[in-house]
């Protein structure tokens, strides 16, 4: 078992920033294809079942997504270095061939006794988190599952933890989850980089692309589908409720994807996962699931999700930025994570545009999360726990910003002011003009968490609001804070 120190002794030879090189490469080309959709444009959800949970999923709001398997062993970027793209990245003279051995080697090396997925769960629900979605398995192909389709899992006799009570690890994630309400998301790789009917052991692997031409080798293929399709199965028959079907690898499908042209080789066939009976199989097992076919577009995209980016303006469909918490997805030991002034403040202005947060952390090798993190979870949960009721269920609603208020709806058509306050400000300004909104008359304004009610007077198509001392002073070094305008007039 490689854990702590002993992860950075044996990635120590490959320099210390290797790991972060990695993670800022694949944060940049996921800038580039996440964006937006490079497939057709979106499609509208009609199934009822469909719709109620995709209405379901839009009130949550906030999320949380964890990138964990045997990449995590070393610090390194998940699965990106088995990949041979011009911007990948690997350890100074070691071959492609023994870093790939080495890296499959790793399962021998995954054994993180720490792990209790209580302790995850509890930590995100206490920062207001209601959703989570961890990944069954990347495109390293590497099951966090108890599959039978493949001994490459966490539940093979040579994985140290596969005898451990909770080795069928995304079971007791997806359970300890469940049990406190959250909605369950699972990520799996259309992509597997380990299945000889992906990238095949005849050709070389140039790129993230199945390494041969499927109209060429077309039973291979199909072999290639069927593997999928009964992982989809088992995901959707043995691990309880599931509610989101989150699939990553968009370069897999039924078209001849950009993706598949843009690093030094063309690739002109199209890997068609056949999506639709992929979907049926879902959607059989799990009436209503949610599926997200990332990049592709079309009616199995039932929400857009633009990676570690916020869109400038709302979008005209159902979206999520799924974000790092630091600079990387997967556990890096040398990884800057952002403020919580920062996480707030990304989390007010998404769903001030009508989007989700789906915010990353990565796992660490004995199964904890990082203390950062930890750290970075209860100091969003104690905003949440005074300003959830801003976020939580609520809407976007034009003009969505003026100055630095940010504004949401709630669904009895009350409007929350979120003001995003400057790192040391002392509170709000004794006076305060505000125009996107018009208060009836006798309505009651206040600060969420703050008792009282705020004077208010129109002066033209302004209204003005006083802020006693008590308040500012109780508002002072506030991360952000809300104030709730209970009824508007057009």
């Amino acid at each position: 078992m490689l854990q702590g120190a002993g992860a950075l002794a044996l990635l120590a030879p490959f320099g210390k920033d290797f790991g972060q090189d990695q993670a800022k490469g694949a944060a940049q080309v996921a800038q580039q294809e996440h964006a937006k959709p490079t497939g057709d444009e979106y499609v509208a959800v009609a199934d009822p079942l469909v719709k109620a949970k995709l209405a379901q999923w839009s009130d949550w709001k906030f999320g949380l997504i964890l990138h964990w398997g045997i990449y995590s062993v070393l610090g390194i970027v998940e699965s990106w270095t088995l990949c041979s793209e011009a911007w990948i990245k690997r350890p100074a003279g070691v071959g492609y061939v023994e870093w790939k051995q080495r890296y499959e080697q790793l399962r021998t090396q995954f054994n993180p006794v720490k792990f209790d997925p209580a302790q995850w769960a509890d930590a995100a629900d206490a920062a207001g988190m209601r959703y989570l979605v961890f990944t069954t398995k990347h495109h390293d192909g590497f099951c966090m599952f108890d599959t039978a389709q493949t001994a490459y899992r966490v539940t093979a006799p040579d994985v140290p933890f596969h005898a451990n009570p909770r080795a069928n690890i995304a079971k007791a994630v997806f359970d300890a989850f469940r049990q406190r309400g959250f909605g369950i998301g699972a990520y799996f790789s259309k992509a597997d980089w380990h299945h000889p009917d992906y990238w095949s052991p005849l050709w070389a692997t140039p790129t993230r692309n199945n390494n041969y031409d499927v109209g060429k080798y077309p039973e291979m293929w199909q072999r290639f589908v069927g593997f999928t399709h009964a992982q989809i199965g088992e995901l959707t028959t043995q691990y309880g409720r599931i509610d989101l079907m989150w699939l990553d690898a968009g370069w897999v499908n039924a078209n001849a994807h950009p993706d598949a042209k843009a690093y030094s080789s063309d690739v002109p066939w199209a890997q068609d996962i056949d999506m639709p009976g992929l979907a049926a199989i879902a959607r059989r097992n799990q009436p209503g699931i949610v599926l997200v076919d990332r990049d592709v577009g079309g009616p199995y995209e039932n929400y857009r999700t633009p990676e570690q980016t916020v869109p400038d303006r709302p979008l005209p469909y159902p979206w999520e930025t799924c974000m790092t918490m630091g600079g990387s997805w997967s556990w890096n030991p040398h990884d800057k994570y952002k403020s919580p002034r920062e996480l707030v403040h990304t989390l007010v202005g998404i769903v001030a545009k009508g989007g989700n947060l789906l915010l990353g952390v990565g796992p660490q090798p004995d199964g904890e999360l990082p203390a950062v993190a930890l750290d970075r979870l209860r100091a969003i949960g104690a905003w949440m726990r005074v300003n959830g009721p801003a976020i939580h269920g609520s809407r976007a609603i034009a003009p969505y910003a003026e100055d630095r208020f940010r504004f949401t709806q709630g669904s009895d058509g009350s409007v929350n002011a979120i003001w995003l306050a400057d790192e040391g400000e002392q509170g709000p300004p004794a006076s305060l003009m505000l125009r996107a909104f018009r208060p009836a008359p006798d309505a009651k304004l206040r600060v969420l968490g703050a008792g009282g009610e705020l004077a208010w007077k129109q002066r033209g198509d302004d209204i003005q609001i006083e802020f006693p001392e008590a308040l500012r002073r109780q508002l002072a070094g506030a991360l952000a804070w809300t104030l709730h305008i209970p009824a508007v007039r057009a």
